[in-house]
């Protein structure tokens, strides 16, 4: 479940429809009914907090969201533009550094991938959003 306070637009999720969740982005919000317009490969629809699910920010994530990246000696550095992200530990999405400019963030727990996208969109004043022709897997 995602708090709905935590959400964007623009923000990638699980929404689960009948049991089934399927990967979307979150089109619309309504604050006075905490609702959330989701728009998957189904369907658009209409999602309370509680049918929301974060995706885990992995390798994979960051390569659909244009993400380059390096192996370093000192750890694996992920560059989008000036955007930088530098794991001590391959696939350790629990412990990392991230910076854009004079703006340096530590990351002392899992991140999901709408939490990267918001801290990006505070950061940069521009949407994470994935580049056109990468799709979702």
């Amino acid at each position: 479940m995602i708090r709905f306070h935590e959400l964007k637009v623009g923000d990638y999720l699980l929404a689960d429809f009948e049991g089934q969740r399927s990967e979307g982005e979150v089109i619309e919000l309504n604050g006075a009914d905490e609702m959330a317009r989701v728009e998957t490969n189904v369907q658009d629809f209409w999602y309370t907090p509680d049918q929301l699910y974060p995706i885990a920010l992995d390798d994979n994530q960051l390569m659909q969201l244009g993400f380059e990246k390096e192996v370093h000696e000192d750890g694996i550095k992920y560059k989008r533009g000036p955007f930088r992200i530098l794991l001590a530990k391959p696939n350790d999405f629990s412990h990392f550094e991230m910076w854009y400019r004079e703006d340096r963030r530590h990351i002392t727990q899992p991140l999901y991938v709408h939490e990267l996208q918001n801290h990006y969109r505070q950061m940069t004043k521009v949407e994470l959003v994935r580049p056109q022709g990468i799709q979702a897997s």
